[in-house]
This record gives C-alpha cells, sequence and structure tokens, in this order.
C-alpha cells in the first residue's frame, strides 16, 4: 500500500493471479516484477472466471453468473420452463418424512450445489437453497420439486446479479444461531451481537487499509426489546440467563462505535437471507 487512497489487491487461485486496484502505478508496477521473475501470461480484464461473469464500469463493477445459469437450466431439462416470481413458497415447510418416492441422491445433490455456486451472485436465492440442502441425506421426488421450483425462479431473473459501487465494502452471511433462545427479543438480541462483532472487525480491518471510520456504524433492526436491551446496562430478568459475551453490543454502544437503529420489517433488506418472501415484497435493488 502507498499512501492512504493507494490499494493493489492479489487473488491467487492455483496458479492463476487477480490483481486489483485503485492505483494504475502499483498496478503496472506489480505486474512487470511478476512478469520478470516468473513466466506469466496477461490475459487482460477479467471478464469470466470460473463461472462469474464481471462487467467493469466507470462508477463500479457488475458481476453476474448469467451464463453458468444457462448451464446449470439446460443440465436439468430446464430451459425450456415457466418462470416464477419467488423460488419457494411462504407456506411451505419440508420435512424428512414425505410420502413420496425416492429421488437420485446424486441427482439431487448435483442439483442443490449447482445452486449454491449460484449464491455466489444470486443472494435471493440463499434461503432457499439452504432450507432444500437440509434433505440431501434422502432426498424424495417431494425435494426434488422444491428444488426445480427454484431453477424455474431463476429462469426469469437470468441476468441478475450484484453490482459494487466504486469504493464500496460489502459483506454478508446467513446461518443458524449457534445457542437455543427462548424468545424472539433474545433471538434478535444475539443475532444482533453478531452483527456487531462482525462490524468491529470490519472496522478494523479499513482501519488497516487506512480507511479510519469516524462515524458509528449503523445497525438496523426490526425488533424494538432487543434495540432497548442493547442500549439497557443494568441487568434484570430479562437477559439474566443470556450469556455475558452476548452483552458486548452494550460496550460497542457506549464506545460508539456502533449504533442501533430500529427499521420496519417490511423495510428490513436482510430478511431475504432469513425467511420466504412474498412476490410483492421479494425485492432487491441490484443497482
Amino acid at each position: 500500500m502507498n499512501g492512504k487512497c493507494d490499494i493493489l489487491i492479489v487473488y491467487l487461485y492455483v496458479d492463476d493471479l487477480i490483481i486489483t486496484g485503485n492505483c494504475v502505478k502499483m498496478f503496472n508496477d506489480f505486474k512487470k516484477e511478476m512478469t520478470n521473475e516468473f513466466e506469466m501470461t496477461d490475459i487482460g480484464l477479467m471478464s469470466y472466471y470460473l463461472g462469474i461473469e464481471v462487467k467493469q464500469r466507470d462508477d463500479g463493477i457488475f458481476i453476474s453468473q448469467e451464463a453458468y445459469t444457462k448451464e446449470v437450466l439446460k443440465r436439468f431439462n430446464m430451459e425450456n420452463c415457466n418462470p416464477i416470481s419467488i423460488p419457494i413458497e411462504v407456506e411451505k415447510k419440508l420435512s424428512r418424512h414425505v410420502k413420496e418416492g425416492p429421488i437420485d441422491r446424486t441427482l439431487f445433490r448435483s442439483l442443490v450445489g449447482s445452486l449454491r455456486y449460484l449464491t455466489c451472485t444470486r443472494p435471493d436465492i440463499l434461503y432457499a437453497v439452504g432450507y432444500i440442502s437440509r434433505y440431501m441425506e434422502n432426498p424424495t421426488t417431494y425435494h426434488f420439486k422444491v428444488a426445480k421450483r427454484i431453477l424455474r425462479y431463476i429462469k426469469g431473473t437470468i441476468d441478475l446479479g450484484i453490482f459494487y459501487p466504486a469504493s464500496a465494502a460489502f459483506t454478508w452471511t446467513s446461518k443458524k444461531q449457534p445457542i437455543v433462545t427462548l424468545s424472539t427479543c433474545e433471538a434478535e438480541y444475539v443475532a444482533v451481537t453478531s452483527t456487531v462483532c462482525h462490524a468491529i472487525w470490519l472496522r478494523s480491518l479499513l482501519k488497516e487499509l487506512s480507511f479510519i471510520q469516524d462515524e458509528s456504524t449503523q445497525i438496523y433492526v426490526d425488533n424494538k426489546s432487543a434495540i432497548t436491551l442493547a442500549k439497557n446496562p443494568v441487568f434484570h430478568d430479562r437477559s439474566k440467563h443470556i450469556d455475558t459475551r452476548y452483552h458486548f453490543i452494550r460496550e460497542s454502544i457506549a464506545k460508539k462505535e456502533v449504533q442501533v437503529k430500529f427499521v420496519k420489517s417490511k423495510d428490513q433488506v436482510a430478511n431475504i437471507f432469513t425467511k420466504p418472501l412474498a412476490s410483492k415484497s421479494y425485492r432487491v435493488d441490484w443497482e
């Protein structure tokens, strides 16, 4: 890194290098040094890599998997299927105990694996794919139909992807909580604490890159009780059974590293990662 604004990032995959950054001089100097040291071939700007298409623009980068999506649809004979508006029904409840015949495990796992790779640029299918992934051990034709429904959804949204604006950092994750909670408030509180820990880590990482954040990181929560619990330094009956480490959020708020704000559930964009949504709510601002 040279100065406060110049960054060079190098990705290594087996014997391939991907170089990116915001300083042309650093980029050219590194490329020249590597070419002199090793026998390498410059294939130019990256536009397609491991099934991911990259379109560089003046205001940022757009990544998608349109070509890979078409390959997946063709592989499972769904290239001519009728598209639908949501990947999974809102009231859909899957179970291991269904009265339908078994399906070939290899076929089902191949479909799920292909869909999981698509989540690299399609977080809108993350919940649905994670849901059907629970039934790979003994899948049935019922589970296979649910998985193919996701293919029908991506058939109608084949050109979607993620747009990264210039000079913007973006990270997301979705996983089950490691503990059993006794209420919705407690579940939200634990989730917020986990988010705060990740935010603090990102702030520290950006600081190492000389991008210091003076303002508090905004954490949006759609549960007022969890917000009240996070801001209240006094332990009482509602929180005395919660593990002490989950109260880390209170210290972060006191230091003004983060700020917890309320957001209505209908405006909580993170819901797309955690639950099935109706078609009118299934909106993502891709650009």
